[in-house]
C-alpha cells in the first residue's frame, strides 16, 4: 500500500543521503521524494511516497525515521485530510497543425504551455498523480519526447485537531 510520509528535518548537508540510505538499507522503495525549505529558518520538509506491505513494516519505518538525528518530526499523512500535488513537464512533438489539437487536450487539465519550439511544445500540469498519468496517456498519441515529474508533495488541510507546537532543540515546529 502506498503511504505518504512527511518529515521535518534540519536543513543541512548529508541529511537527505542519510535518510534515503536508511530506506535503502531496510529495503523500502521510495516511489517519489520531494524536499524543500520549510516556513521555519533552518528546517526543511521532506515528503516520501513509499510502498509499505503491512502495518508492521510501516511501524518499523516510522521508528527508524524517528531515530535519525536530523529528523525532528515524522508524520504518516496517508489517511488524513491532505492537499497533495505533483508537477509534470511534458515535451511533445507538435508541428504547427497539431498545436491547436493539443491545446484542446491541455485545457481540461488546466495545463500551461511553457515552451514552444519549431516541432515541440512543453506543457506544465499540476495535480494528483492520477491526473498527471491521465494527462500523459492522452498526449502519447502525439509523441512524447520527454517527461520530468517532481513527485508528490503534500500538506495536511487546515488546522488538524490535536496539533500543537513542539520545541525541539532551538527549533519550534
Amino acid at each position: 500500500m502506498k503511504r505518504i510520509i512527511t518529515c521535518t528535518v534540519q536543513n543541512r548537508g548529508g541529511v537527505l543521503n542519510r535518510i534515503t540510505g536508511m530506506f535503502s538499507k531496510r529495503q523500502f522503495n521510495i516511489e517519489s521524494i520531494t524536499v524543500g525549505e520549510s516556513e521555519l529558518n533552518g528546517l526543511a520538509k521532506m515528503t516520501f511516497v513509499v510502498n509499505v506491505e503491512d502495518e508492521q513494516k510501516l511501524e518499523q519505518l516510522t521508528k527508524q525515521l524517528h531515530k535519525q538525528i536530523d529528523i525532528l518530526k515524522v508524520s504518516d499523512i496517508t489517511e488524513k485530510s491532505i492537499v497533495a500535488r505533483e508537477l509534470a513537464l511534458v515535451k511533445v512533438t507538435a508541428g504547427s497543425q497539431a498545436r491547436a489539437e493539443i491545446q484542446g487536450v491541455i485545457e481540461p487539465f488546466r495545463g500551461t504551455v511553457v515552451d514552444v519550439g519549431k516541432e515541440t511544445m512543453t506543457i506544465q500540469v499540476t495535480g494528483k498523480p492520477e491526473k498527471i498519468d491521465a494527462f500523459i496517456s492522452l498526449l502519447k498519441p502525439y509523441g512524447i519526447k520527454e517527461i520530468a515529474r517532481t513527485g508528490v508533495t503534500a500538506l495536511q488541510r487546515g488546522q488538524q485537531s490535536g496539533q500543537q507546537l513542539v520545541e525541539v532543540s532551538s527549533f519550534t515546529i
